[in-house]
C-alpha cells in the first residue's frame, strides 16, 4: 500500500514538474508570443505625451521576443496621477501593461498631494523615456507681455491640469520662490486643451510645457508670432533658443536656486515610460531592452522626425537612479518648496 501511494505521490509530483515547466514564466523568451501589452497614457488625446506614446507602440512591438500587439488608451485625470497609481495598484503586475505619466508625477509624494499619490516612485519599474526635454513658459501675443521681467509686475492667466502636473506646479514655484504674478486656471483634461483655451480666450498662457510638444504641435503659432516664449524651465537651455533665459538665473540665493533645482530637475524624465511594481525580472529588462532599442529603429526616428519630435533617450536604469537621487534631496528644502506648491491647492 505504501509502495503504491508513493508511486501515485510521485507521480503527481513530475506532471505538476511538467506542468510548471510548460507555464510561459518558465520560457520567458515565449511570454509575450499572442500576448497584448497595454500602453496607457495618463493625458488627454493630442498632446506630447500622447503622441509620443503612440508613435513608441506602434514601434516596440517589434523588438520585443514573441512581437506582442501594443495598443494605447488614454486614463487621464489629476496630472497623471489618476493612471500613476493605477500602474501603482491595480495594473497587472505581468509585463503587459505599461504606461506614460506627466514627469511631475513621481514628485506628488516629495512636494505635492501627498494623500493622492498611492505609490512609491522607487518602486515603480522605469523602461526609459524619449525625450530629456526643456519645458517653456509661453504667452499668446494678445497679453502683451514678451518678456519675463514683466510677470513681475503684470499678472498672466496660464492654463493647469491637475496638482502634480509641470502646467501647474512650475507657475506656483516661480510665483513663490521669484515673485512672478502667474494665475493658474486649472481643471484642463490635457496640455492639448490648455492650448485650445489659450485660442479661445480664456487664458492667456502656458507654463511647464515641453519645447518638443511646443514645436511638434504648435509650430504654426511659433510662426505666426501668436506666441512668445519667456523663459526656459529646466537645468539647461536648449539650443533652439539661445536668447530665451533659464530660469535659474533668476535665483538670488543658494537656497532659491536648490528649490528651483528641485522642480525643473523633472526635465529629464523628460516623457518617462514606467510599469508597474514586481513585474519578473526577466520581463523587465526584455521591455528596456525592447524600448532601448525603438531608440534607435530607422523606422522609428524617420516617424519621429516627420512629426517635428525629439527623441533624446534616457535609459530605465538612469531613470530609477534620478528618482533615487530626488528624494534625497535635504528635508528643508523639501518643506519649503512643498509649501509653496502646496499653496492655494
Amino acid at each position: 500500500m505504501v509502495g503504491r501511494i508513493g508511486k501515485v505521490v510521485l507521480t503527481l509530483a513530475v506532471t505538476l514538474s511538467l506542468l510548471s515547466c510548460s507555464d510561459d514564466s518558465g520560457a520567458p523568451e515565449d511570454f509575450y508570443r499572442g500576448k497584448t501589452i497595454q500602453v496607457l497614457i495618463g493625458m488627454s488625446a493630442g498632446g506630447a505625451y500622447d503622441v509620443y506614446a503612440r508613435m513608441l507602440a506602434r514601434h516596440m512591438g517589434k523588438h520585443i521576443p514573441g512581437n506582442p500587439r501594443l495598443v494605447p488608451a488614454n486614463m487621464e485625470g489629476a496630472g497623471s496621477l489618476t493612471l500613476t497609481n493605477h500602474l501603482y495598484n491595480v495594473a497587472a503586475k505581468d509585463g503587459t501593461v505599461i504606461g506614460t505619466v506627466s514627469r511631475g508625477a513621481p514628485f506628488e509624494p516629495l512636494i505635492g498631494e501627498q494623500q493622492l499619490a498611492r505609490f512609491d516612485p522607487a518602486q515603480f519599474t522605469w523602461i526609459g523615456s524619449i525625450a530629456n526635454e526643456v519645458s517653456v513658459c509661453a504667452a499668446w501675443n494678445r497679453a502683451g507681455i514678451d518678456k519675463f521681467d514683466q510677470l513681475l509686475t503684470r499678472e498672466l492667466a496660464v492654463g493647469g491640469t491637475g496638482s502634480g502636473a509641470d502646467t501647474n506646479q512650475f507657475p506656483k514655484i516661480m510665483n513663490g520662490v521669484l515673485g512672478t504674478k502667474l494665475k493658474i486656471v486649472s481643471g484642463y483634461p490635457g496640455g492639448n486643451n490648455i492650448d485650445l483655451a489659450m485660442e479661445r480666450g480664456e487664458v492667456d498662457g502656458r507654463c511647464g510645457w515641453s519645447w518638443s510638444s511646443v514645436k511638434s504641435t504648435r509650430q504654426a503659432w511659433l510662426d505666426a508670432g501668436s506666441i512668445k516664449v519667456l523663459v526656459q524651465l529646466a537645468l539647461q537651455k536648449h539650443p533652439d533658443l539661445p536668447d530665451v533665459p533659464l530660469i535659474l538665473d533668476y535665483a538670488k540665493t543658494d537656497e532659491e536656486r536648490a528649490m528651483l533645482r528641485l522642480i525643473f530637475s523633472r526635465a529629464a524624465l523628460g516623457c518617462p515610460f514606467l510599469a508597474p511594481p514586481g513585474i519578473p525580472a526577466d520581463r523587465a529588462a526584455m521591455l528596456r531592452k525592447a524600448f532601448d532599442d525603438t531608440m534607435k529603429d530607422p523606422e522609428f526616428l524617420a516617424e519621429a522626425m516627420q512629426a517635428l519630435l525629439e527623441v533624446s533617450p534616457v535609459k530605465g536604469e538612469e531613470l530609477q537612479q534620478l528618482i533615487a537621487d530626488i528624494y534625497q534631496t535635504p528635508r528643508d528644502v523639501v518643506e519649503k518648496t512643498r509649501t509653496i506648491v502646496m499653496r492655494g491647492t
